[in-house]
This record gives structure tokens, sequence and C-alpha cells, in this order.
């Protein structure tokens, strides 16, 4: 594997760097200590639409082509470690069309492309979208779901509950993934595009969480909400296809290995952070303590080179599904270790609330929830190796 970065791609990465120094650690620090999400007017996310982010990947076609090209998935997740290491949340936190877009752009109409992603080529202020799959009664279970979808005349009319939906009170459309009828499993899932402001739609709850408190986890009802028949995914003539399910799980399939890469980060802060403390208190003199951090130095590294090879794989258009989940299932595992190790050092001052690493400590659970749990993982990377059907 040939993973070195041009040019190009080391100069983004040195400008995630020196972002997440100066300003992404700060804002997330910020919003722990607060115990909130970082507020819509934030003049934080002022600056990230100043500097160009929050826009999506979708050009009109008479657009002219964006200058530097298309960056790796290597690229990408390379800097999506380092955006990790300053700050998961924030980084879930940012404006943008979020992990709906990739769904919009492989499964969408050109008028859904047109409608919903535009506002996010040159946007005029900080926008976000969602993307909601999650249900009380439904998570690593996806197949599960029970928000209904029922056809009324011109309009689609949903029922159901979604809960731990990023971003879904400050978003201009959320990606709703329904059931046409329960009975029929995952063959009769679509995803309809739900606007803010339709009636039915919340209200919403932001939920408490021990860590990643940058960015809002929300709970909310649809209670007979109509939404035009346009609304649907891909559009009514694909109505009965059985594409909407395996839309969902590409996009979570792509994921993965972002989420690996975060896990990375969030593991390699702990280990920076009680490294530092531990020569300012003079605690890494002993044997025991050089031996822990030599183990999860060695596990992180680890860890980081499953996560560029499900990304190397993608890059040359080959078959990564079970490398994508194996790079989740064992990053996860690592920094949550790596969080541990930085715990043990820093000893009683970890406990007192103001330590970055008693921070990620926190943080890190989520990477082995988020996008299908380490258990669900292990079940993916099996069938695979003895090669049963998804």
């Amino acid at each position: 594997m040939d993973m070195r970065l041009d040019q190009h791609e080391q100069a983004r990465l040195e400008k995630a760097r020196e972002l997440g120094r100066s300003e992404v650690r700060p804002v997330g620090m910020e919003a722990d200590r607060l115990g909130r999400p970082i507020p819509v007017d934030d003049p934080y996310f002022e600056r990230c639409i100043a500097r160009g982010e929050g826009r999506t990947r979708w050009r009109p076609a008479n657009a002219p082509k964006r200058s530097g090209g298309r960056y790796s998935t290597v690229t990408h997740l390379l800097v999506a470690e380092e955006l990790a290491y300053w700050d998961r949340g924030v980084g879930v936190a940012n404006p943008g069309p979020g992990l709906p877009e990739g769904n919009v752009l492989a499964q969408g109409t050109e008028e859904q492309k047109e409608r919903f992603l535009s506002p996010f080529v040159r946007p005029d202020r900080p926008r976000w979208a969602s993307f909601a799959m999650t249900e009380p009664g439904a998570g690593s279970d996806a197949a599960a779901i029970r928000t209904t979808a029922r056809k009324d005349g011109d309009e689609w009319v949903l029922n159901g509950a979604k809960c731990f939906i990023g971003n879904a009170s400050r978003a201009d459309w959320i990606l709703v993934q329904a059931t046409l009828d329960p009975t029929q499993g995952r063959a009769a899932q679509r995803a309809f595009f739900v606007e803010r402001g339709t009636p039915g739609l919340g209200p919403f709850k932001i939920e408490p969480k021990m860590g990643l408190k940058a960015y809002e986890s929300t709970s909310f009802p649809l209670a007979d909400c109509r939404i035009p028949a346009e609304n649907i995914l891909g559009g009514e003539k694909k109505r009965e296809r059985r594409g909407g399910f395996k839309s969902a799980m590409r996009t979570f399939n792509a994921q993965r290995p972002v989420i690996a890469a975060n896990a990375v980060g969030i593991g390699r802060a702990a280990l920076d952070a009680a490294l530092q403390f531990g020569r300012e208190h003079d605690r890494i003199a002993h044997d025991r303590i050089r031996d822990r951090i030599e183990h999860m130095t060695r596990k992180l590294r680890m860890a980081r080179l499953l996560c560029l090879r499900a990304g190397w794989l993608a890059d040359q258009q080959r078959p990564n599904i079970a490398e994508a989940s194996m790079s989740k299932a064992v990053a996860a595992g690592v920094a949550q270790e790596a969080t541990a190790l930085g715990m043990e050092i820093l000893g009683a001052a970890a406990i007192r609330g103001d330590q970055l690493v008693e921070k990620l400590y926190r943080d890190v659970k989520a990477m082995d929830i988020v996008e299908g749990t380490g258990q669900i993982q292990r079940l993916i990377i099996a069938r695979k190796l003895v090669e049963l059907p998804r």
C-alpha cells in the first residue's frame, strides 16, 4: 500500500492541526464545562462558514470545477483523526449536509439534489442536515425500525419516534428512515426528506450525554407528519425497489473507518495528555507505567493501520466491508484502553473534572456504539469471513 500524501494533502492535514489547536479544542472544552451543545448562534459556526466549511460535495451541472481536486479517502481519514484528536464532538457539531449527504448523492433525483443540497454549495449562514435512523426499539438492528410511512393522496404520512439523532433540532431538513410495511422488514424501508417546521415533526428533546457534549443528540416524535410525494428519496417511481435499507447501510459502511479514525485520534490525545502530566509530576519513572505506554502506543498504531487499510481499499475501488468493520471494532476498543491508561497515570487528579483525559475517557465510549456497536462489527466480520449472505 502506498499511502503517502502529496503536498496539497499534507497542507490540508497541517491546516486541520492548526485549526484543532486554535479553535476546536477550546470550544469543545467550553461545551463540556457548560454541559450543553454549542449554540446555533455561536461565533465559532460563523467562522466555520467564513473559512469555507459546511459545504456540499454536490455541484450544479453548470458550476465551474473546484480547484485542488478531490482528496483521497486516506487523506479524509487522517484529517478525521486529527480533528478528533482536538475534539470529536465539535467535528460532529460543525455545520454542513453531514451524514445524509452520501445517501442523497447516491439515491436522490436531480431535482432533490438541487433542492436540498444547493443551499450548502455556498451557504449564507451555518446550516445543518440530519439523518434519522435510530429508534427507541431499533438501534443496532436497524432493520427493526417501526416508524411508518403511509401514502395518502399526493402526500406521505409519517408516524413514529426517533432518538439520539445528531443535530436534528437545528437541521434545515432531516432524512428520516421509515417503513412502508413493518411486516416486510428491510425490503420495505425508504427514506423521506422532512423539512424544518413540518406540522407533526417534534417537539425536539436534546438528550443529556456523559461525553461528546459539543453536539446535540436529539429525540423527537413524528405524529401524522405529512410530506409531499416528491420528498421520498429517489422519487415515487423507485418506491417499490428494495434499495432503501441498503442505501442506509452503505452510509454506515462508509462511516465506519471514519469512526475508527476518530477513535485513534481520541486515543492519541489521551496518551499525549497523560504523558505530559506524567512528566510534570514524575509518574512515568515506574517500569509498569512505561510498559503500559509502550503497549498502548503500539496498539494505537496498529488501529491506525487497519483504518488506513480500509480507506486505501476504498480509494482502489475494492471491497472493504470486512476491513471497515475491523477498523472500527479494533480502534474503538484500543482508544478506550488508552483513555483508561491516561486516567491511571493521572491518579486522583483524573477525577477532579478539570483534566482533558477525564473528558476523553467519557467521550470515547461513543466510538464503540455509533455506526454499529462493536458486537455488530464482529458479526459483520464473521459473516464476511465465512461468506454468509448479508
